[in-house]
C-alpha cells in the first residue's frame, strides 16, 4: 500500500532531484498494459451501481503473442446464448426493482457488466476496473467519479469467483455470486466478503455420492474440469463414496485449452473401463469438447450423473446426444418461473453495444455495412440482396421468436433464478441501508451509512444478513455464512415423443431434512430402455465384479481396487449366507456344509445296520457258518464212536467246533449301532473265540493249554473292568459323516490278547508232527486272510472297515473249518467204508524214525488228487 501510495502521490505530484514539487518533471509511475474488456455499463444519473460479471464468452481469442506493441490483453470469442441470458435477467431485475415502489422507492439501480470470458485472467481485469472507476486500473484508488459501488454480481464459475473474491475480499467489498459452488469459497478467511445464492459443493458431492449408494453402483468413472470447481467437487465426492465401500475405476481432468489428445486420451480410458456410471464435474464448456469426441466414437452404454453447471445446459443437449447421454440423472439448482423474463429476453435493441454481437450471432449477419462489404468481396462472385444491400447484412428486423434457441427458453430458469435472487439481495441489502433510523445502527455510536456515500464494508454488514422473500417464487432467502439451502431437484434425461430430450424430475434432495434425498426409481427411464415403465431389474449396475453369492467369499486381487475381487467358493466344512462375505464360517462340529455351502446341515450318521443289503448279506454267511458249523458238530455227535473220531480227541473236536460257532456268531455283533454291550461282547467274543480255537488246534499239552486260557480270560476280564471298549462319533475320519463306531478302550490290552492269538498261530506250523498236514493249511488260510486284512482295514473308513473286520472273521473261520473238518467229513459221510482202525492206524505213523509216540490231540485228514486219505491223529 505504501509504494501504491506513493507512486500515485508521484503521478499527481512529481518532484526534482531535490525531492521538492515539480509540476514541469515527467511522472514517474506508467500503465504497463491496456485492457480489452468487452464492458457494458449504465451510470448516468444512478444512485448506486451494482458490478455484474458474466462468461457472456467462452475462451480467449488468439492475440498471436506479438511484443513489438503496448501489450493490451486479449479479446474473447464463441458468444454463449446461455450466459447471454443470465446478463440479461440482471438487466430485468435492475429494471424491475427501480420500478418498484416499495423497494428502494428513491434510489434508481445502475449496472456495470464486465465478461469474465470464463477465464481467470479477465475476470481479474474486470474486477481492478470495477473497483478503480475507469479502464485503467490503479489499485487502491477509487479514481472514477459518480454514483457509489454496491456489489458484484459474479463471476461465474468458481476458478473465477475465487480470483476476483481475492482481491474483493481486500476491500471488503460484497460479492454475491449466482454460479460458483466449489468448497473452497467456504472459507471467509480467505474470501471474507463472499456469499452466493447458489448451494454450496458439499451438499451436491453429498447428494452424488448418496446417488450412487441408492443405485448400489460400485465402480464407478471420474471426469472433472480442471479448475477448482471440478477438482473440489471430485475430491469430496471421492472421499465419500470411498468411506462407503465404492471404487474409482478412472480419474481424468478435461483440459481448460482444448487438446485432441487429451480427448482421445480420456475417450479411450472411458471405453477401455468396465464402470458403466460416470460421474462429471464440469461446466458445460469444458465438457462439450469431450461429448462430441464421445459421438465420433459412438461411445453408449454409459450412465452419466451431472453436476449441476451443466445438467441443463443446451450447449451439452445438442441434436444427436441421446443415444450418449440418455438416461443421465444430475443435480439442478431450484427450478422457478419469472413472470416478464421471456417478453424481456425478446425485446431486444439489435443496435444497442450490450446486445450489437447477440444479433449477428443469433442470425449469422453484421449489423455493420463496412463489415458487410468486405465479407462479401471476398467471395468469387459478389452479389446483393434485392433491396441493394451485400449478402449478409442484418436488416435489425429479423423475428427472434422463429428460431429455437436456449436464450429465451424460459423453462428451465435455474442459474438464471438465481441471477434473480443475487440482484434481489443486493437490492434489499441497499434498502435496509438506506432505511437505517440514526441512533439505531449498526455501527459505531449506532449510526448509519448514506445511500448516497457508503462504504463497501458497510454495504457488507447488510448483505450478510439479508433476509428476504423472492418476488414471484416465495421462497426465503436468507445466508448462513454465506451460504443458502442445499437443495437440488434429481433431473432424468428422457426422450420425448419428438425424439429430443427433455428433463424430467425424478426427485429431491434437501440437505437440512431428515430424509434428505428421495428418488422415485419408477419414473427414471434408463439409456438402454424403450418404454416409460422402469423397474429395480432395468436399472444399470456399475460393478466391478459380479456379488459373490452364499455359499462364497470374497477374494482379495493383489494391486487391484477393493471392489474387485474374486469369489472363491468356501471349504467343505464353511458356509456363507451372505452376499459379498469377507470370511466362511466353519460348521459345528455336528454339522456340515451342504452341496452350495450356503448353510450348515447336520452330518450323515453312518454306520453298518442290520437291515441294509451288506449287512444281511454279512448276517446270512455268519448264520450259514455257524450252522455249518453246528451241522459238522451233529455229524462228529453222532460217529462219535467211529475209529476218525476217536482219533482226533472228540473233546477238542467240540472245542475247536465251538469256538468257530463263537466267531461266526461275534461277527453279527459288530452290526448295527454301536452300544456299550455290543462294543465290549463283539471284541471280547472275537478275542476268546479265536483263542479258544487256536488253543484246541495246539492243545499238545493240556496244563499249557489251560494255563494260556486262563491268562487270556483274566487279560479280558481286567480290560472289561478297568478300560473297557465303548461307543464313539468319529467325526475326524470324514467330514461329512459321523462315523458311529467301537473305541478299543486301551490300545495295549487290546494288543496284548490278540498277541496271544497270534503266538498260538506262530507256534502251530512249526510243530513236526503237524508239518504237511491239513492243520498247516488250514493255519496258513488263517495267516493269509489276516495279514491281507491289515491294509484293507486301513484303507477303508465308516461302515466299510467293520465290514471288512467281518469279512476277515468269516473267511478265517471258514478257512479253519474247511481245512480241519471237511476233510474228516468227506471220509465219515462219503467214505464210511475207510473209516476204520487199520487205516488210520497205517496213514497215522510217524514219517521221522526219530519221532515216536502217539499222534497229534487233534489230527487233520485230507485227500488228495488220487483220493489218497491221510489221518493225523492228535495226541492226549
Amino acid at each position: 500500500d505504501l509504494l501504491l501510495n506513493s507512486c500515485v502521490s508521484l503521478m499527481l505530484f512529481p518532484r526534482d532531484g531535490t525531492g521538492h514539487l515539480s509540476p514541469s518533471s515527467e511522472p514517474t509511475c506508467k500503465l504497463k498494459a491496456k485492457f480489452n474488456l468487452s464492458g457494458y455499463k449504465d451510470v448516468h444519473k444512478k444512485k448506486v451501481v451494482i458490478g455484474g460479471m458474466f462468461p457472456i464468452h467462452m475462451r480467449l481469442a488468439y492475440s498471436g503473442g506479438n511484443t513489438s506493441r503496448v501489450p493490451v490483453s486479449s479479446g474473447c470469442e464463441g458468444f454463449n446464448f446461455r450466459t447471454f441470458r443470465w446478463t440479461q435477467t440482471m438487466l430485468f431485475a435492475i429494471d424491475e426493482i427501480n420500478k418498484r415502489q416499495d423497494l428502494l422507492p428513491d434510489t434508481d439501480l445502475g449496472y456495470v457488466i464486465y465478461d469474465s470470458c470464463y477465464t481467470i485472467s479477465k475476470a481479474v481485469e474486470g474486477t481492478l476496473t470495477y473497483l478503480t472507476g475507469q479502464d485503467e486500473a490503479v489499485p487502491n484508488y477509487r479514481c472514477g467519479d459518480g454514483a457509489p459501488l454496491g456489489a458484484l454480481v459474479g463471476a461465474g464459475g468458481s476458478d473465477l469467483s475465487i480470483a476476483t473474491a481475492r482481491i474483493m475480499g481486500l476491500y471488503h467489498f460484497p460479492q454475491v455470486s449466482y454460479f460458483s459452488t466449489c468448497s473452497a469459497l467456504n472459507s471467509k478467511f480467505q474470501f471474507p466478503t463472499f456469499l452466493r445464492t447458489i448451494p454450496n459443493d458439499v451438499h451436491q458431492s453429498k447428494a452424488m455420492a448418496r446417488l450412487v449408494l441408492h443405485f448400489g453402483w460400485t465402480w464407478v468413472g471420474l471426469i472433472a474440469a480442471d479448475d477448482d470447481y471440478g477438482k473440489y467437487g471430485i475430491k469430496d465426492f471421492k472421499e465419500l463414496v470411498e468411506e462407503a465401500g465404492v471404487c474409482v475405476s478412472f480419474s481424468e481432468t478435461l483440459p481448460k485449452v482444448h487438446s485432441p489428445e487429451d480427448m482421445q486420451r480420456i475417450v479411450e480410458t472411458v471405453v477401455e473401463s468396465t464402470a458403466k456410471v460416470i460421474v462429471v464435474f464440469s461446466s458445460d464448456v469444458d465438457l462439450s469438447p469431450l461429448i462430441g469426441e464421445l459421438l465420433r466414437h459412438n461411445v453408449t452404454n454409459r450412465t452419466w450423473i451431472a453436476s449441476e453447471a451443466w445438467v441443463t445446459s443446451a450447449l451439452i443437449n445438442q441434436p444427436g446426444v441421446s443415444s450418449l447421454l440418455g438416461g443421465t440423472l444430475g443435480f439442478a439448482v431450484k427450478r422457478a418461473d419469472i413472470p416478464g423474463l421471456q417478453e424481456y429476453l425478446l425485446d431486444v435493441d439489435p443496435y444497442d453495444p450490450l446486445t450489437e454481437e447477440f444479433w449477428e450471432t443469433y442470425f449469422n449477419c453484421t449489423l455493420h455495412m463496412s463489415r458487410a462489404l468486405r465479407q462479401s468481396q471476398l467471395k468469387a462472385n459478389d452479389s446483393l440482396s434485392r433491396a441493394g444491400q451485400p449478402e449478409g447484412m442484418c436488416s435489425g428486423k429479423e423475428p427472434l421468436t422463429k428460431i429455437n434457441n436456449t436464450y429465451w427458453d424460459v423453462s428451465q430458469l435455474r442459474i438464471t433464478y438465481n441471477v434473480y435472487k443475487a440482484v434481489y439481495a443486493v437490492a434489499h441489502a441497499l434498502h435496509n441501508l438506506e432505511h437505517c433510523v440514526d441512533g439505531n445502527g449498526p455501527f459505531t455510536g449506532k449510526t448509519c451509512a448514506n445511500i448516497s456515500n457508503f462504504e463497501p464494508w458497510q454495504l457488507m454488514y447488510y448483505v450478510k444478513n439479508v433476509n428476504y422473500t423472492v418476488p414471484h417464487t416465495g421462497e426465503r432467502v436468507y445466508f448462513e455464512d454465506g451460504d443458502v439451502e442445499g437443495y437440488y431437484d434429481i433431473l432424468n434425461w428422457q426422450v420425448d415423443s419428438l425424439g429430443e430430450l427433455s428433463y424430467v424430475t425424478v426427485g429431491q434432495y434437501r440437505a437440512s431434512a431428515k430424509n434428505s434425498m428421495t428418488v422415485r426409481n419408477d419414473s427414471i427411464i434408463w439409456n438402454n430402455q424403450e418404454t416409460t415403465v422402469s423397474s429395480d431389474s432395468d436399472t444399470p449396475t456399475s460393478i466391478c465384479n459380479e456379488d459373490c453369492q452364499p455359499g462364497t467369499r470374497k477374494g482379495i486381487r493383489q494391486g487391484e481396487p477393493v471392489c474387485c475381487f474374486d469369489c472363491v467358493p468356501c471349504a467343505d466344512g464353511e458356509f456363507s449366507n451372505l452376499t459379498n462375505a469377507r470370511e466362511c464360517i466353519l460348521c459345528h462340529e455336528e454339522y456340515w456344509s451342504n452341496e452350495a455351502h450356503d448353510e450348515c446341515v447336520p452330518k450323515i450318521i453312518e454306520f453298518l445296520a442290520f437291515g441294509e443289503p451288506l449287512g444281511i448279506t454279512l448276517i446270512v454267511i455268519s448264520a450259514f457258518g455257524a450252522l455249518l458249523t453246528i451241522a459238522v458238530g451233529v455229524v462228529f455227535m453222532v460217529n462219535v464212536n467211529t475209529p476218525l473220531v476217536k482219533a482226533n480227541d472228540p473233546l477238542l473236536s467240540f472245542s475247536l467246533l465251538f469256538g468257530l460257532v463263537v466267531t461266526f456268531l461275534c461277527s453279527i455283533v459288530f452290526l448295527g449301532q454301536p452300544q456299550h454291550w455290543s462294543c465290549m461282547t463283539s471284541q471280547v467274543a472275537l478275542a476268546l473265540g479265536f483263542a479258544l480255537c487256536l488253543s484246541s488246534i495246539m492243545g499238545k499239552s493240556q496244563f499249557f493249554r489251560k494255563l494260556l486260557d486262563l491268562g487270556n480270560a483274566v487279560a479280558c476280564t481286567v480290560w472289561l473292568l478297568t478300560l473297557p471298549p465303548h461307543p464313539i462319533k468319529n467325526m475326524s475320519t470324514q467330514g461329512i459323516k459321523i462315523i458311529l463306531e467301537c473305541h478299543e478302550g486301551s490300545v495295549i490290552f487290546i494288543c496284548c490278547i490278540f498277541a496271544y492269538d497270534i503266538f498260538l498261530a506262530l507256534l502251530e506250523p512249526a510243530l513236526p508232527l503237524l508239518y504237511y498236514s491239513c492243520v498247516t493249511f488250514g493255519m496258513l488260510v488263517f495267516f493269509i486272510v489276516w495279514i491281507s486284512f491289515v491294509p484293507a482295514y486301513l484303507s477303508t473308513r465308516g461302515k466299510f472297515m467293520v465290514a471288512v473286520q467281518i469279512f476277515a472273521i468269516l473267511a478265517s473261520s471258514f478257512g479253519l473249518l474247511a481245512c480241519i473238518f471237511l476233510p474228516k467229513c468227506y471220509i465219515i459221510l462219503i467214505k464210511p467204508e475207510r473209516n476204520t482202525e487199520e487205516l488210520i492206524r497205517e496213514r497215522s505213523k510217524p514219517r521221522d524214525s526219530a519221532l515216536t509216540g502217539t499222534s497229534a490231540s487233534l489230527g487233520t485228514t485230507a485227500t488228495n488228487i488220487n483220493s489218497t486219505i491221510a489221518s493225523t491223529a492228535i495226541d492226549d
